[in-house]
């Protein structure tokens, strides 16, 4: 099985970096996506937003990135917590879109 997300977003939400007992930094984000997609031949608007989380070295990259700027983002998803049924996007790579 894959666990893997790509998608188009902007951070419009950001915490400072914190850090876990065990001593990894995490930042803590808000992702907004908005495309439109074709679903069963009809054209469908989505417009969200991502609970995001970046552990170790990307979180201080995160950090630095500023708000409503286009990336691409690649992680997976997760529960929040061990058994928890609420969901959070896992960044582990990201790329700023250019051009935009």
């Amino acid at each position: 099985m894959t666990n893997r997300w790509v998608f188009e977003g902007r951070i419009v939400e950001r915490a400072p970096v914190r850090y876990t007992p065990a001593g990894m930094p995490v930042v803590n984000c808000l992702l907004h996506h908005c495309s439109q997609v074709a679903e069963a031949g009809i054209p469908r608007q989505i417009d969200m937003n991502i609970p995001a989380i970046a552990a170790g070295e990307l979180s201080g990259a995160l950090e630095r990135c500023a708000l409503n700027q286009p990336f691409l983002f690649t992680g997976f998803i997760a529960p929040r917590k061990r058994r928890a049924r609420a969901w959070i996007f896992h960044v582990t790579e990201f790329n700023i879109i250019q051009g935009e």
